[in-house]
């Protein structure tokens, strides 16, 4: 089968990788591994999905999974991954599974499990659930029936309970600032412009029509070209971009300009800092992190501790040292006293509560942050490990990290949800960064070429 689990759950083409019968096997799978055995009652589940019109043929497989295992199902409907990772923690129950594909186009879906809390699951208990499938341990289950066997209700308000837990954070209210809200066509088209109205703001709402095929098409975190016309139309203060799923937060200016995941870290760690909530002054972020994210740390005080690339590896730093804030270039950022996740719509009401407590621009503030010229390639190729691993690609990264010395640096990676090698340049210049990182790509390209 190989590893089935990449860096943010199961993810593949909605019923040609991603089938119902995987579905449902890993559902059957997680319910067995997650959920404690010697209960005294059924274990409980929560599950959720995006907009993807695929997600509805994949929650009834899962919802039959899990039920088939002895579970009971509360199905929450269309809701932001973080906040089926809140109710998981809500309503006590012992897993969630998510249905998304978050950023990916929507002929993809996706798998995310958490476990009891509310938690992403680590390495090893994935490895338990994927050994479970290739051996076909559900042959052997014990399969409940009757009156075991695993009862489905709908929880109607879950929306609600969520809006009220993200709105509650807020420390400064948002009355006053303008904001235009990019909702992807995706979960965060219902929450996110309410959350942002309750907590004082005035909200213009944009690709916030889901129609089971629409999301993230040209809308969204990953396409903001909308969104920065649609904040100078209507002069707004910022313009806030989510993606499908609305674990992710990426701004724009008041002038439109792109205010990434490195900068929003920057920008709440110091607030957090300075209100006495940054725990040991330390921030977590990943490889991918801007060298110019380092630097403004650095000068501030703040230790900056990296990790590899995925809110998941975060999210363990964070549990594990006690830290309260970290998060990703991408705009995946975790505020561990709030949430067991990367929430978008929850990071975006700090985002405003900050600009609302300084009365400062999100350019002011931003610019803590002084990025150093990177240039990111995606070289799809026809086996990740390879296109990053062959000796021709080592050795021509082992030449550019010689060529740039300290002025700059290389990250080469396999994705861990698509087919793809990600070339990675940091320098001085933006043409310096271009032409190394185009250099390398070349040569994962010729490593490893892309299917056909």
């Amino acid at each position: 089968m190989g590893r089935l689990f990449g860096t943010d759950g199961v993810r593949g083409r909605a019923n040609a990788d991603l089938t119902p019968e995987l579905a449902m096997a890993v559902a059957v799978a997680a319910a067995h591994t997650l959920a404690e055995s010697d209960r005294s009652h059924p274990p409980l589940a929560v599950v959720g999905r995006d907009t993807r019109a695929s997600g509805e043929m994949l929650e009834s497989a899962v919802v039959a999974g899990l039920a088939s295992a002895g579970a009971n199902v509360l199905r929450v409907g269309v809701l932001p991954t973080p906040a089926v990772a809140y109710l998981v923690g809500e309503v006590k129950a012992d897993l969630g599974v998510m249905l998304s594909a978050s950023h990916n186009p929507m002929p993809d879906n996706g798998i995310k499990l958490f476990a009891a809390g509310g938690h992403k699951l680590p390495d090893d208990v994935e490895l338990q659930i994927e050994a479970a499938i290739e051996a076909n341990a559900a042959a052997t289950w014990h399969r409940p029936t009757g009156a075991g066997v695993g009862r489905v209700h709908d929880l109607l308000d879950g929306a609600d309970h969520y809006v009220q837990h993200l709105v509650s954070t807020v420390p400064h209210r948002l009355d006053g600032l303008k904001v235009v809200v990019d909702c992807a066509h995706g979960a965060a088209s219902e929450v996110a412009p309410v959350a942002y109205q309750e907590a004082g703001a005035e909200v213009i709402a944009i690709h916030a029509e889901p129609d089971g095929l629409n999301i993230n098409d040209d809308c969204g975190s990953n396409h903001l070209d909308v969104l920065r016309a649609a904040v100078v139309e209507h002069g707004a203060h910022l313009g806030i971009a989510h993606d499908g799923d609305a674990d992710r937060c990426v701004a724009v200016t008041a002038d439109g300009n792109e205010v990434d995941g490195d900068q929003i870290l920057a920008i709440l760690a110091l607030g957090m800092r300075e209100a006495g909530t940054l725990t040991r002054d330390t921030l977590v972020a990943t490889v991918m992190s801007n060298l110019g994210l380092r630097l403004a740390m650095a000068e501030a005080g703040i230790r900056l501790i990296e990790t590899k690339v995925g809110d998941r590896y975060v999210l363990e730093e964070l549990r594990a040292s006690g830290l309260a804030l970290g998060g990703e270039q991408s705009g995946h950022i975790v505020l561990s006293e709030y949430a067991t996740t990367g929430d978008g719509v929850l990071t975006g009401l700090q985002l405003m509560s900050r600009m609302a407590a300084t009365g400062r621009s999100l350019a002011d503030l931003a610019a803590v942050v002084a990025k150093l010229p990177q240039v990111l390639i995606n070289v799809p190729v026809g086996d990740r490990t390879i296109g990053a691993g062959a000796p021709a690609v080592l050795a021509a990264t082992a030449e550019a990290e010689a060529e740039l010395g300290e002025t700059g640096r290389v990250l080469l990676r396999p994705s861990g949800t698509e087919p793809l090698v990600r070339v990675m340049v940091e320098a001085a210049t933006l043409e310096f960064a271009e032409t190394v990182a185009e250099r390398i790509a070349d040569e994962v390209r010729r490593a490893s070429p892309a299917s056909a």
